[in-house]
């Protein structure tokens, strides 16, 4: 069946997919990062200061993931249940460290890698299909020159 399609319906076709998938991938992200806002995370903070939620805060440091060493010594109490932690200061001054979920960043990098992962293992396959085809063409020509050849 697909043989039968002609190059520029084919190339529509994954042009649409293509596309498709881009328009997926956005509404998915916009729609997970408004969905529940009234739902209130419980994050587990260093010191039982919960400062933050009582008053304004400014936030020092994203969340980052915890160190290799903080997770196993136990250092940062924060640490241990997320493994992502995040410094803020209150407005009274008062610093914080909380436990925080995984950014968006270290998801869209990852996404982004097996996305490049994915275009190098497809340019790699293109390229050996290319060259089966040119090998079993080749074998083809000779088969038919060698066929003329016996004939006449």
């Amino acid at each position: 069946m697909i043989e039968s399609c002609p190059k520029k319906r084919m190339l529509l076709g994954i042009t649409f997919l293509g596309v498709l998938t881009i328009l997926v991938l956005i509404v998915e992200s916009h729609w997970t990062e408004h969905t529940n806002p009234s739902r209130k995370r419980v994050f587990i903070v260093e010191q039982n200061s919960t400062c933050f939620e009582k008053e304004h805060f400014e936030i020092i440091k994203e969340c980052e993931p915890c160190t290799e060493f903080e997770i196993a010594s136990k250092s940062i109490g924060v640490c241990i249940h997320t493994h992502y932690k995040e410094v803020l200061r209150c407005a009274s001054g008062e610093t914080v460290t909380r436990s925080c979920d995984k950014t968006a960043f270290i998801d869209e990098r990852t996404f982004w890698r097996f996305e490049g992962c994915m275009f190098l293992a497809s340019v790699v396959a293109t390229f050996c299909a290319l060259s089966r085809k040119r090998v079993l063409n080749r074998r083809t020509m000779q088969r038919v020159q060698r066929q003329l050849a016996n004939s006449v």
